[in-house]
């Protein structure tokens, strides 16, 4: 199961373990119970300190990764192989009794919870954004042992998801019960669970001394921005929603200039570690809920967050993305994650041989119609134009499919459902007249992104699709107040502009506070 590179990394890494484990395999005859049980032993072959025993559950294959003589474990049901791997690395280390990262308030929170907690995670190999809900819960579950998490392979386990309705990854329920769904980290859950601790952060924030520069923001131009004003040795925070942004649920990345191919996660991972090379204070799982413009010109602007927080700052950067954009019609909203959904990395393969329709016919659109051709039974594109928009090479490889069937001067008018789940699509032909229906069980919405500025309305000056109008060098209609990156009139929603675009803001920031008056300028550092 694993190659040499993996064994020889594995093998460094269990060195960490501290308390002996045992993995406790549940398997029959099957393929994949081999497979897991080849892994197993693989693993174990590497520690003094691992051992494998084999005892029975309810899900086959699964196993428990347990703190030998104790309850501290995890358990996965599957093979947390693909992008959970790392998931299974750091539950072997954290079982093992390597400490984690994690803040020490935040560690005591965990602890103090009152209360049993019986988490199960379904997750894809192919998501990008399970694997932080895993390890979250995974942790959690090692910190304190009333809290115990399962987490489960979506594509292997499909009469089980089918049976609790999980049309989307990752969902999490709690006790039963659907808890959330999407990324999650401890914090978000922790949020969740201890109702009090949002006041607790709110007041934190409050009490924090006013920035040089405060970034709203952390997606490429936001951490771009940090990176060159902090550089100055201006005293700079970020206030992000979801550090990484969109670049988080993009699977590959093969125009970043000097970087032949990498994937979201990993380049945020390499931002936030460039971030925390600098004295930034990065406040995450925070929303900008309204700007409060400064009086006078040097004074300072306010930025309230929706956990009822304000953060001060002599000068502003925004940078707070888009998100992807929905179709707006009946269905679509009541159906979301009951089969309409926006990421085909993630949901793909919860679709395995099934019918699905991609909405948008553009180069994400296409892709999109590629990568599920692979696993579902077919894929109809719908797309308004009268032709695809996608490149050239894409739509060559589209029509190569046999299972893709593409309809163009298409609007779609309802997302037809059994009051459980998605069954069908409904479409008007923009030529030929006459409303169609397609039934089917999934639907990919691929139509482009919306700017995340609803809380700057009536603040800044907005173009009529709600991008914030910036001049060439990043100033808004605030003086103080710069923008970058994709929620700006700025062409080209690009990582690789966007990265520039930010840290010219923040140059532009930076130029704008050694300009004021000396009696405005009294946080600028010397």
């Amino acid at each position: 199961m694993l190659d040499a590179n993996l064994t020889a990394q594995l093998k460094t890494y269990l060195a960490n373990i501290r308390q002996p484990i045992e993995l406790v395999a549940a398997a029959d005859d099957g393929a994949k119970s081999r497979q897991m049980l080849t892994l197993l032993d693989e693993i174990a072959a590497l520690s003094p300190d691992v051992t494998v025993t084999r005892a029975d559950d309810a899900r086959i294959p699964s196993f428990l990764i347990r703190r030998a003589g104790t309850d501290i474990g995890v358990r996965f049901a599957g093979l947390p192989m693909g992008h959970e791997f790392t998931s299974l690395v750091l539950a072997l280390l954290q079982v093992g009794g390597h400490p984690s990262k994690l803040a020490q308030d935040v560690i005591e929170q965990v602890r103090a919870l009152d209360g049993d907690y019986d988490f199960e995670t379904y997750f894809s190999l192919s998501c990008q954004n399970c694997p932080d809900v895993v390890q979250a819960l995974n942790l959690m579950s090692v910190l304190n042992p009333r809290i115990r998490h399962v987490a489960i392979e979506g594509g292997l386990f499909q009469e089980e998801v089918a049976r609790r309705g999980v049309m989307s990854v990752p969902a999490i329920f709690l006790n039963g019960e659907l808890f959330a769904s999407g990324r999650m980290d401890v914090e978000q859950i922790l949020g969740k669970l201890d109702t009090g601790s949002t006041a607790r952060t709110a007041a934190k924030l409050a009490a924090k001394e006013p920035f040089d520069v405060l970034v709203v923001g952390g997606g490429p131009a936001g951490a771009g921005a940090a990176i060159y004003t902090a550089r100055k040795g201006i005293r700079t925070g970020i206030a992000a929603e979801r550090f990484g942004g969109q670049v988080l649920d993009t699977m590959s990345i093969e125009n970043f200039i000097s970087v032949s191919r990498t994937e979201g996660p990993k380049l945020v991972a390499q931002m936030e570690q460039h971030v925390a090379d600098y004295a930034v204070d990065l406040m995450n799982l925070q929303r900008a809920d309204r700007l409060v413009p400064a009086t006078h010109e040097g004074g300072l602007h306010e930025v309230r967050l929706a956990d009822g927080g304000t953060l001060k700052a002599r000068t502003v950067i925004l940078s707070t993305g888009a998100r992807w954009r929905q179709m707006n019609v009946p269905g679509e909203e009541a159906y979301r994650n009951k089969g309409v959904t926006y990421c085909p990395h993630c949901d793909g393969p919860l679709f395995r041989d099934k019918r699905v329709a991609v909405i948008g016919g553009g180069n994400s659109g296409v892709e999109a119609a590629i990568d599920l051709a692979g696993l579902v039974a077919h894929v109809t594109l719908i797309e308004y134009a009268g032709e695809l928009r996608a490149d050239a090479v894409l739509q060559r490889k589209l029509a190569s499919l046999p299972n893709v069937r593409v309809v163009t001067s298409a609007l779609t008018t309802e997302v037809v459902g059994d009051g459980d789940r998605v069954v069908g699509l409904r479409y008007e032909d923009r030529q030929g007249g006459g409303v169609h229906q397609v039934e089917l069980e999934g639907i990919f919405v691929q139509i482009g992104l919306v700017p995340n500025t609803e809380w700057l309305q009536g603040t800044i000056a907005l173009t009529p699709r709600g991008e914030i109008e910036v001049d060439d060098r990043g100033q808004t209609s605030l003086p103080g107040v710069f923008a970058a990156g994709d929620v700006t009139t700025v062409p080209y929603k690009q990582i690789v502009v966007a990265m520039g675009e930010g840290s010219k803001a923040g140059l532009s920031a930076f130029d704008y506070l050694i300009r004021l008056p000396v009696e405005d300028a009294a946080l600028v550092a010397a």
